[in-house]
This record gives C-alpha cells, structure tokens and sequence, in this order.
C-alpha cells in the first residue's frame, strides 16, 4: 500500500537532504521515516479501535480500548494503571507513566477512550475509502490515540524516548462526564500540577474553504462549557387580570424579560450563552437530568411557573464571573408580581485561556514545522472549537491543544478522518515533544 502524499514526500526529502543542510537533527529524521514507514501499522491500529464500540455508557467497550492502548503503551516502557470509575457510573481511565532522565521536563499528553456513539447507533464501523475513512470516532478521538501512539514508536526508535518523561491520560468519559466531576477529573488535574507541558491530542482545526483547502490551525485556548437553569414564577390568577397590580405579569412573561435581557445586555468578545430548553405554565416539571420537560396550563390562566436551560462559553474565569453576575442582577430584577431564581450545574468544564505560556508552546511547535517544511500555525479563535478535558489542568500548567488528526462530521454518522494527517500530527508531536523533554524544568 503506498505511503500518503506527506508521508512520502518528507520521507523522500529526508533521504535526499544533504547533512550539513537538514534543519532536523538525525535523531529527528529519523523519527520523520519512522512515522512514514509504519503509517500502514498507524492505519491499522485505527480501525482496530473504531471497531470496537466505546461509547461513554458502554463501560465493557471502552475498558476494551483501554486493554489495546495498554498494549501498545506497555512494550514502549510505560508503566500502565487502569483507574477504574464505578463511583461517577463511568467506565474509568488509562494512566501511562514513562520515567525519563532527573530534572527533564514533565509531558502530560491527554486523549480519550470513548466516543458519542453508543451500541445502539447505526455507525459502528470503521471504512476506508482511499486517503480516507469513516467510522466512530475515527478522528474524536481514536484518530488522536493513534497519533500519539505512533509518535512514541517513533521517539523510541530514534532513542529520544527513553530520557523523556511522560504521563499520558486517556479519559474514558470525555464526551460525558461521569458526576461528580470533581471525582472523575481528581486524577487529571492532580497530574497537570506535577507537569511542565500538558499536550491535548484532540483534533486539529483548519481554518479556511474546503476540507483540504484550510491551513492547520494551533489551539492555545478552549473556552468553558457551563450549564444554567433560570426558573420563574407568577401568580396563578384568571388571564383577564394579567399586568394588573394584583395579578402581576406572570412566569412565563418574566422568563420572556429575563431572556431578552440575556441576549441584548450580555454580549461580548469570546462569551456566548444559548438557551436550550424552554417551558412553562400551570405546573412545569423537569426529568432527572434536565434534558426533559413536562407541563400543563390553559389559555386562561396565568402562568404560575416557567423555567428555562442554557449553557455558558467563556474565555477565562475572569469573563464567567463577570457574566454571572450580570446574569443574576438581570434575573433578580423582577417583572411585577413575580419571582425568578439562576442555578448553575455543578461541575462544568472550566476554560483554558491563551497564556502567554500557551503562546509560547504554539511558538516551538511553529519551529517544528519550519524545520519540517510545512507552513506555520496560526492561533485558532477558541470560538471555533469547544470544551475539553485539557481545560481542567490548564490553570496549572502551560497548554496546547489540536494535536491530532483532521477530521470533519465528529459526533455524527459519517464522521471521516484525512488519514495522510495521522503522519503529519505524529511527526510533529515526535519532533515537539522530544524538544520539550530535552529542556530542563
């Protein structure tokens, strides 16, 4: 099977380069053959993984993807712990630490096991078609576990690996949390507080027309995901008094001005705020998780209750305090002859703001590229990707973020990976990280 178009055109400028020109050291150019002569190996470890089914609530299955992780992880030197989770009715996660030289930096490398498709979806394979290939997950984020896989055979074959000192975390509930966060995160955040650089290998962004057409985009921020609740309440009194003194405006109208207020006094740069679900009426009950609602009412009868479900994006801890107390001075603002409480979920995802630390990762990783002949990365608008696990270690210790592969229709039937990109992101991130272990804490 022939090599991607990347993969063998490094591999063969790599061969062709004289010595005293190459901008990579011969340990980095080896690496490059490396990532170029086992793409096959890549590619087939991929599909193995996307056949296996692992989405967030198959706790069997993404224990299974954990077991193959552990066996490519275990002949590189790593030291490997599955923590298991039946406390946050999680299936757990896959720790693998490798022990490098004294006083190199710490690398904390993060993905995740698990995937949005559940046994029960329709999309559970894994098909190729040429440079590409779908299946679930096949980029979000098995495409990214590939790629750090196939970035460390490469580190070991070129012996940078052995000095390196890496902690790899692979979260088995990543697109669904498992409650308390608190609990399924504590051993994340524990080890990004005990590393130097943490390296998130979810998907790489392009930022431009058409699939192939973008340029590769670094991500040195993520913004916060945060649930709210705002609910409402009236006097439930016959309709031909409504907005009278005695009466008041009722739930719903109240939930009205509190929404409409949102969204004209709220805006601004990196923050956005949706509202998901709305009901209201003579009675409103939600399910347990917040996702469902029932209610009741009439025509004439004023609504006695209303309640309504968003999320809350920001930038850094900073704007979400800020926005949350003009959120409440709005809600507590009451329309006459009502009432209105905001609630806020437990355990969001926090945001990972662009550090100047952040900025400084993308740097290396731009001189990366410029040895490597490929274009340098801009810094992607944080509003256009979403949350993710690295935020929660981001306060503590500097990020990058985008470090896998190219991938389009994530979280969708149909979701397709740009297979020559599993080449590409390794060879980087081999480069990258054999820098970054090489410097002294």
């Amino acid at each position: 099977m022939k090599l991607p178009l990347f993969a063998a055109l490094l591999a063969a400028s790599l061969a062709c380069a004289p010595a005293a020109d190459a901008k990579l050291s011969k340990a980095e150019a080896a690496m490059a053959r490396t990532v170029a002569a086992e793409q096959d190996r890549s590619i087939a470890l991929l599909e193995r993984l996307v056949n296996q089914n692992s989405g967030s609530l198959n706790l069997e299955g993404v224990e299974k993807v954990g077991a193959m992780m552990r066996a490519e992880l275990e002949p590189l030197g790593f030291a490997v712990t599955w923590k298991p989770m039946p406390e946050t009715k999680r299936a757990g996660h896959l720790i693998a630490v490798h022990k490098g030289r004294e006083g190199g930096k710490h690398l904390l490398l993060i993905g995740h096991l698990d995937t949005v498709f559940e046994p029960d979806s329709p999309f559970q394979t894994f098909t190729r078609k040429g440079d590409l290939a779908e299946g679930p997950g096949v980029g979000d984020d098995k495409g990214g576990m590939v790629v750090i896989v196939a970035a460390l055979r490469a580190m070991h074959a070129a012996g940078t690996l052995k000095d390196a000192n890496i902690e790899i975390h692979l979260t088995g509930d990543e697109e669904d949390a498992g409650d308390p966060i608190a609990k399924s995160r504590a051993d994340l955040i524990a080890a990004g507080k005990r590393s130097d650089v943490a390296l998130d290998f979810e998907g790489l962004v392009r930022d431009g027309p058409g699939d192939k057409g973008g340029a590769d985009m670094g991500s040195i921020a993520r913004r916060s995901s945060e649930s709210w609740t705002v609910a409402t309440t009236g006097k439930a009194n016959h309709s031909s008094g409504i907005f009278s003194a005695e009466s008041g405006d009722g739930a719903i109208y109240e939930l009205a001005r509190i929404i409409q207020r949102f969204r004209t006094e709220l805006p601004e740069p990196n923050l956005t705020f949706n509202v998901g679900l709305v009901a209201g009426g003579q009675e409103v009950s939600l399910d347990e998780g917040g996702i469902r609602a029932t209610t009741s009412g009439k025509t004439n009868i004023i609504a006695a209750t209303a309640i309504a479900r968003g999320d809350l994006r920001t930038l850094s801890a900073d704007q979400a305090a800020r926005v949350k107390a003009k959120m409440a001075a709005i809600v507590a603002d009451h329309a006459p002859g009502t009432g209105a409480t905001l609630a806020f979920d437990p355990g969001g995802y926090p945001a990972m703001a662009p550090t100047e630390g952040n900025k400084a990762l993308l740097a290396k990783l731009n001189g990366v590229n410029r040895d490597l002949g490929l274009a340098e990365m801009a810094a992607l608008d944080p509003l256009k990707r979403g949350a993710g696990d690295i935020s929660f270690v981001a306060a503590n210790v500097d990020s990058l973020a985008g470090l896998g592969t190219y991938s389009t229709g994530d979280h969708a039937p149909g979701e397709t990976v740009e297979l020559p990109s599993i080449a590409r992101q390794a060879t980087r991130a081999a480069i990258l990280m054999s820098r970054l272990a090489a410097d002294q804490r």
